[in-house]
């Protein structure tokens, strides 16, 4: 026989309260979200616990707390490759942020074009590393096809240097931008457009007062983007660049893990990582903020 539960008045009069329908959702949402929590906090909690302390340690065998690792990862060759890589990626998300927009917008009217160009953008965007690198070499390195060709070398042209490394981070970038950008230029209303044309607005006008603003919090938050993938990239620099052509702080953060020269090389890696941190912290923080512009906009 089937047990009924107590409700209402029966459930006060026999002195058994049924839980709430809300406080069980509760529980079992909670539960639901538990093996997140759990893979969040192994896998990036503790490594970011580790990395902390590891920056705030000395190396060698009498390992110690001090602050001379934080310092020299500020110094040196160490600030060297952290402003290498904030000059790069400020760089390249500028020149990415532009190429983005001009092509969202040279593409939004066109059906066909833009179904093309956003399964392009979505592959291109995430197609990267050493398969990209060998892509490039062969194009555009010293004895690449377009190189020998068109005598590129001749020119003092050179893809092993900051700006051939801008160009392959521009591969990526720009469509990035394009997935990115695309949809807010998709909600600017044509009614807007013929209103200001109604008022007498000229199309600067239109831009400056209207669609400008509605833009900006979007083409912000995609160069914000673009800085973040270009500063934390990794593979595709150390196979087009090798270790040493140009100074970015992945690059050395590899380089003094994997050698043995100096006693202190993992803590300065640990301390210029926190760098990075810190960096991506501020990214997020300066993104969360103009997406959820840009999406208020876009809603309404």
């Amino acid at each position: 026989m089937a047990t009924v539960l107590p409700t209402g008045l029966d459930a006060g009069l026999t002195g058994v309260e049924a839980p709430a329908p809300s406080a069980r959702r509760r529980g079992f949402a909670w539960l639901a979200v538990a093996p997140f929590f759990l893979y969040m906090a192994v896998f990036f909690a503790v490594p970011v616990l580790m990395l902390v302390l590891g920056a705030f340690q000395s190396g060698g065998a009498h390992s110690s707390y001090t602050l001379d690792t934080l310092r020299q990862a500020n110094e040196g060759p160490s600030l060297n490759a952290l402003l290498g890589s904030v000059r790069l990626s400020a760089g390249t998300a500028v020149v990415g942020a532009l190429g983005g927009v001009g092509v969202a917008q040279l593409i939004i009217h066109t059906r066909a074009l833009k179904r093309i160009v956003l399964t392009a953008s979505g592959v291109l965007a995430n197609f990267g590393g050493v398969p990209l690198a060998f892509m490039f070499i062969a194009t555009l390195g010293n004895a690449g096809f377009v190189t020998v060709k068109l005598h590129l070398g001749d020119t003092g042209f050179t893809l092993y240097s900051f700006w051939g490394l801008a160009l392959i981070y521009l591969y990526f970038l720009i469509p990035l931008m394009v997935l990115v950008v695309l949809p807010a230029l998709e909600g600017l209303r044509v009614q807007w457009h013929e209103a200001a044309t109604n008022l007498g607005a000229s199309r600067w006008q239109y831009w400056r007062h209207i669609g400008g603003p509605v833009l900006l919090p979007s083409v912000l938050g995609g160069f914000v983007l673009l800085f973040g993938s270009a500063f934390s990239a990794f593979a595709t620099a150390r196979a087009a660049m090798g270790a040493s052509s140009v100074p970015l702080v992945t690059l050395y953060i590899a380089n003094n893990l994997s050698s043995n020269v100096s006693t202190n090389g993992q803590n300065i890696a640990f301390a210029l990582s926190v760098d990075m941190i810190v960096v991506a912290g501020l990214v997020m923080a300066v993104y969360l903020p103009l997406q959820r512009r840009t999406t208020r906009w876009l809603n309404q």
